[in-house]
């Protein structure tokens, strides 16, 4: 049994936030690549190559465990990745259309309500969690990670109603799609931690077999694998419909060194998705007993690096002094539920 740490288990998180909430930057590093062509390499990395190679480097047995682990928990968990994967695909498509700020709220904080309650219904545990020593102090904190969430959401919403479409670039005649898109995406994304708990039993053997703090390692490639299989077959139908495969060569008339920075820039952006997860599952690990806590602690977290990286990337350079205020206010409520659920991780 592993000493668990909810203070460790939160700064974990938050590393996972940061790589999270900026893995779709190095997109804007890529030249004379079409959208398809960028998604088919980065999802190789973020749910295939990088899963297997961590897996198999963090996890003893990692190849044995997963031929041996049981049939209705790989099934499970593969289906409900598969079903992620759609979520994964309107996901990044709406960035495109309301940008990474309001995209990042709208979804992420869905996902955060739907991938923390339905799990607790499905295997149970609901009201039980809530009344262990400090399980009041934790659904305190996550209540008020939602409000935070929320004054986030309504400082997007304020943003988008300032800032002239042409100023950054946003396809604000498509914002009606974008929205449903994100809506449909945060949905589907709360379904991935239901595919991670139907996938504990992995991550169990690999506990058994000395995995330690990366047992999630063992279930992780099983989720990400029926999201890449979604994922490859509708982007390959996309690039041969668009003829966009040929830019994997010089074929194409671009320069095999253009060629070869966007592959790097590609294989960066699913890497740093995959190493949400990767710092998502040790940091589950330490939160102990409040391990229900972990996915809206962790989607709260994108969504406050996500506003981080939205100030960086100037979007929010013209908007009012009272929307920046509310802005920086909702990011200290956040804050200050990050403070509170490790606090009453800390209770016994």
């Amino acid at each position: 049994m592993i000493p668990s740490s909810p203070i460790i288990g939160t700064l974990l998180h938050a590393v996972g936030g940061v790589s999270a909430s900026s893995c779709y930057v190095p997109y804007q590093k890529t030249r004379q690549w079409s959208w398809s062509t960028f998604w088919l390499v980065q999802a190789m990395f973020a749910w295939i190559l990088m899963p297997l190679i961590i897996g198999a480097i963090t996890v003893p047995d990692f190849f044995y465990i997963l031929a041996h682990a049981p049939s209705k928990a790989i099934w499970m968990a593969f289906i409900l990745g598969a079903v992620y994967g759609f979520g994964s695909m309107s996901f990044g498509v709406s960035i495109r259309y309301i940008g990474y700020s309001l995209t990042y709220t709208l979804a992420i904080g869905i996902s955060a309500i739907v991938g923390t309650v339905l799990p607790l219904i499905i295997f149970g545990g609901l009201t039980q969690h809530f009344q262990a020593p400090g399980g009041n102090i934790v659904l305190f904190g996550m209540i008020v990670s939602v409000v935070g969430v929320g004054l986030c959401g309504w400082a997007g919403f304020k943003r988008e109603h300032e800032v002239n479409p042409k100023q950054d670039g946003l396809k604000r005649s498509n914002m009606f799609i974008g929205l449903i898109l994100t809506i449909i995406a945060g949905v589907l994304s709360g379904v991935f931690n239901i595919s991670l708990e139907f996938g504990q039993p992995i991550a169990d053997m690999a506990a058994e077999h000395g995995a330690g703090q990366f047992e999630g390692n063992a279930k992780m490639i099983v989720s990400t694998a029926g999201c890449w299989v979604v994922n490859m077959v509708w982007f390959m139908v996309v690039a041969v419909k668009n003829k966009s495969l040929k830019e994997f060569s010089v074929k194409s008339g671009l320069p095999r060194k253009l060629i070869f920075k966007n592959f790097s820039w590609s294989a960066l952006a699913g890497t740093m998705w995959f190493l949400q997860f990767f710092f998502y599952g040790m940091g589950h690990v330490n939160m102990g007993k409040f391990q229900y806590a972990s996915w809206v602690l962790h989607m709260s977290m994108l969504i406050f690096f996500s506003y981080i990286i939205g100030v960086i990337m100037k979007e929010w350079k013209n908007v009012s002094g009272r929307t920046y205020a509310l802005l920086i206010m909702a990011l200290l409520i956040l804050v200050s539920s990050f403070v509170i659920i490790a606090y009453g991780g800390m209770q016994e």
